[in-house]
């Protein structure tokens, strides 16, 4: 475990898509630790472009779950009702579409108009089983109605950075991910676009993910370079971390959880068993995993026998 040394600021970045699981849980609680161990600045940042599966119970599972665990957060929302009038992504979606527009004018070569799937495009899959992502129909004008942009992926696009929990990671942009969206079909950037525009804005140093999330970001920090003036997203640090997998051996989701369960509080009952998994994960004594004190002494003493 390679902990940050340098000055860390960090974020906590739900999405009120559904009730926060044990891997949500998680990942909260190893940001917190990081962050707060370093003396670093941590935000409450959540993420509800997808507004489709958005509902209040997940907005307020998020400050519950926080509560819980103990965490707390230097700036952001203090409140389901505060979030909705000053933080949600709605009110930065002018923001986003003004580095799209941005984008597009600097570099036309990169983005173009496309109708097809995810899903669509796989099928397009190579004899050997790569997978392409390359739409092969004819380009559509950017200004066709119900039609998303994705952003050429060149084969091949290898991606290479330094990562604090996994150490040198190597990928291929084009064949984990493809040519990917950065405009929906509604007219709203994609994810891929408003968390490096809002990264930046927040002066993120630090990106804690679970290692599902390292496709994502791979075309992140390629991505930049063709943003005008998110380009301070390269010098992001990152630290993957691995993932909790229920008893069928299926990563943790939201849109797995049993009907009857709403979120991490429900499914463990302590947040000891978070803590403790923690531990774990960094290798840490059993001891460590009592509380989140302990914890974060845990770290501090880890950082200190570097």
């Amino acid at each position: 475990m390679h902990l940050p040394n340098f000055p860390v600021v960090s974020r906590l970045a739900p999405t009120p898509s559904g009730f926060l699981h044990l891997g949500n849980a998680i990942n909260f609680t190893l940001t917190w630790l990081l962050t707060r161990q370093a003396g670093g600045t941590l935000h409450l940042r959540i993420d509800d472009l997808d507004r489709a599966r958005f509902r209040p119970a997940y907005l307020d599972n998020i400050f519950r779950t926080l509560e819980w665990l103990g965490l707390d957060y230097d700036h952001g929302p203090t409140g389901p009702d505060d979030f909705e009038r000053y933080f949600s992504q709605r009110h930065f979606l002018a923001d986003y579409e003004a580095v799209l527009q941005a984008a597009q004018q600097a570099h036309p070569a990169v983005f173009y108009a496309c109708r097809c799937s995810r899903s669509e495009l796989a099928r397009l899959a190579l004899p050997d089983g790569r997978y392409p992502g390359t739409c092969q129909h004819q380009p559509l004008p950017l200004t066709t109605p119900n039609t998303a942009w994705r952003a050429h992926v060149p084969t091949p696009t290898p991606v290479h950075f330094p990562d604090g929990l996994q150490g040198p990671v190597s990928l291929r942009l084009d064949e984990s991910l493809g040519d990917f969206v950065v405009r929906k079909k509604d007219g709203a950037a994609a994810y891929q676009v408003a968390s490096v525009v809002d990264d930046v804005s927040l002066g993120t140093t630090l990106i804690v993910r679970g290692l599902d999330l390292l496709p994502s970001t791979a075309a992140q920090l390629w991505l930049t370079q063709y943003l005008p003036g998110q380009e301070s997203f390269a010098a992001t640090q990152f630290a993957h971390h691995g993932l909790v997998l229920n008893a069928a051996g299926q990563k943790l989701s939201k849109s797995t959880q049993a009907g009857e369960q709403r979120g991490v509080m429900d499914e463990v009952g302590t947040p000891q068993v978070v803590y403790q998994a923690v531990a774990q994960l960094l290798a840490l004594p059993a001891a460590a995993g009592e509380s989140l004190g302990m914890l974060l002494a845990g770290v501090e003493a880890a950082s200190k026998a570097r």
